[in-house]
């Protein structure tokens, strides 16, 4: 089990918990990265894309390299977004396994008095945003002076995003005597010096870009309420001719959840989590490739190894973590020739995640309406008739005969097919068995105009701005337009989507009663 990991030179500890975690081989990154961290005392510059196990590759080497409980910072890992810090801070803690080893992760919008407190409690492995790391440098809060790693994840992206200063500042706090790792999805002339300034002897390690998504899958999204994620599911589901598809929790509780009140309404569905036993999970697994059910509800760590090629459908019922995830779960539809189609319930407080994913993976993700009850309860009528007139094409329904005979004799075929129907279908076009779904939409088109309570007098520049705002907020600077910078304020405009996740964001950080960022008024406010 897991040769190939073994093969890298891995611990029976670290196998253990890559096979709970439900790896089965290692990737291009991983092959390349790990034995050399292990065995070689080199640094190393690795080209590689999100998606392809990065993370692991640094991770897993790291966490088996250093001691834990020292009470002082071991490896740090610099990255250009909150949201990227969050996601590969939760990456490492669930490789650790068993092993006594603190990670944090520290970026803007938090407090940062909070986070030096955690510190202080002693953390070995920060993950973190260079604006925030190198606040608490200079605040001398954190000391990076005996790291054994300093990993820069997304490079290519700090840099683009104006971190090359904070970059190089961070670097100089820490000690001579450490392994620097260096990764970007490209490698312009801006990385390569500074792996030449900051790295000792380095090997660079090119994978080969691989497509991210997969071209046959559409791909979509709807936004819903918690509440009527089920509603929406069964929609979908009926709206269909032949369903055959994958459904994603986060949970084992969500999973069992949606797999009971799915059957309690008739479907054939059935779910796959951590607690079920490897012979219950082939027993389901060999029920949904004969279709015997056609629903099968999984978390991601279930779904690890399943190789089904023609499903209709996946189904993200809780949005991924993270634009890998996501890249895993809609890999499996689309295959064999044949198109399939990805489908994305988002609530309204998941929009910032799904404009991450977007972003990252550089893929479109169409918004599209829940099919109406209208447009179901049509489409099953279509259904119906079709496979009745397959029947009747057929001929195969002689055994029947007789009795259809028996049953028209002396009354109107339309009123016995009628009574026949409703005896057969069971409500199944009665609208009144669908409940309604509440509109949370939010109409996102066009820009809005927000007021940021900094101005001159706390240093701002354009520049200044547009990275205070990036250092809480994963936004592109050129979609901040038309920056004003008064004594005491300033005015900044964004397209609509991104205002409502800036203002969301700086909801939680405040200046005495009020918001650092909201919403201009509509006659704007007198500069002086």
């Amino acid at each position: 089990m897991l040769e190939k990991f073994k093969q890298l030179g891995l611990s029976k500890e670290t196998i253990e918990v890559l096979k709970k975690k439900g790896f089965e081989e290692p990737t291009k990154i991983q092959q390349h990265t790990i034995p050399l961290l292990l065995k070689e005392n080199i640094d190393i510059v690795g080209q590689a894309q999100t998606g392809t196990g990065k993370t692991a590759a640094f991770a897993l080497p790291i966490i088996e390299k250093i001691k834990p409980l020292t009470g002082y910072i071991q490896a740090f890992v610099l990255v250009p977004t909150r949201e990227l810090a969050l996601q590969v801070a939760e990456e490492i803690d669930s490789l650790k396994g068993r092993r006594r080893i603190s990670i944090m992760a520290i970026y803007g919008g938090q407090s940062i008095s909070q986070q030096m407190r955690r510190i202080e409690k002693g953390v070995d492995i920060v993950v973190g945003t260079p604006g925030r790391i190198k606040d608490h440098l200079q605040r001398k809060s954190i000391d990076l002076s005996k790291v054994s790693f300093a990993v820069l994840d997304e490079a290519d992206e700090m840099l683009n995003m104006g971190f090359i200063d904070d970059v190089t500042d961070i670097l100089s706090y820490s000690g001579n005597d450490k392994r620097t790792l260096l990764f970007s999805a490209t490698m312009p002339s801006s990385i390569l010096r500074l792996a030449k300034k900051y790295m000792r002897d380095y090997k660079i390690i090119k994978v080969d870009k691989e497509q991210l998504t997969v071209s046959l899958t559409d791909q979509i999204y709807f936004e819903v309420s918690s509440a009527d994620k089920l509603e929406a599911l069964c929609r979908i589901i009926d709206n269909e001719q032949d369903f055959y598809g994958l459904v994603f929790c986060r949970t084992k509780v969500d999973v069992d959840t949606v797999a009971r009140r799915l059957a309690s309404r008739g479907y054939n569905t059935d779910g796959l989590h951590g607690d079920i036993s490897q012979a219950q999970r082939e027993r389901i697994l060999e029920k949904f490739r004969r279709k015997r059910i056609n629903i099968l509800i999984a978390t991601d760590v279930a779904a690890r190894g399943i190789d089904i090629s023609d499903l209709t459908h996946v189904i993200n019922y809780s949005l991924p973590q993270d634009p890998e995830s996501y890249i895993h779960r809609i890999g499996r539809t689309g295959r064999a020739g044949k198109e399939g189609t990805a489908i994305t319930f988002v609530t309204p407080e998941e929009y910032r995640r799904l404009i991450f994913i977007k972003r990252v993976i550089r893929t479109n993700i169409r918004k599209e309406k829940i099919p109406s009850v209208d447009s179901i309860i049509h489409a099953k009528k279509k259904r119906i008739k079709n496979e009745v007139n397959e029947i009747a094409k057929s001929g195969k329904f002689e055994e029947y005969s007789a009795f259809a005979k028996e049953m028209l004799e002396g009354k109107s075929a339309e009123k016995v097919l009628a009574a026949f129907m409703k005896y057969s279908l069971e409500g199944e076009l009665d609208a009144a068995s669908y409940r309604s779904i509440r509109d949370v939409s939010v109409d996102r088109k066009g820009v809005a105009r927000l007021f940021v309570a900094r101005g001159r007098v706390d240093n701002v520049s354009p520049k200044a701005l547009i990275r205070m705002i990036q250092d809480v907020v994963d936004i592109e600077s050129w979609r901040i337009k038309d920056i004003r910078i008064f004594d005491k304020f300033s005015f900044i405009t964004v397209p609509f989507e991104d205002a409502e996740i800036i203002l969301q964001a700086f909801k939680k950080i405040k200046t005495s009663r009020k918001p650092i960022v909201e919403r201009a008024r509509e006659k704007g406010r007198r500069a002086g």
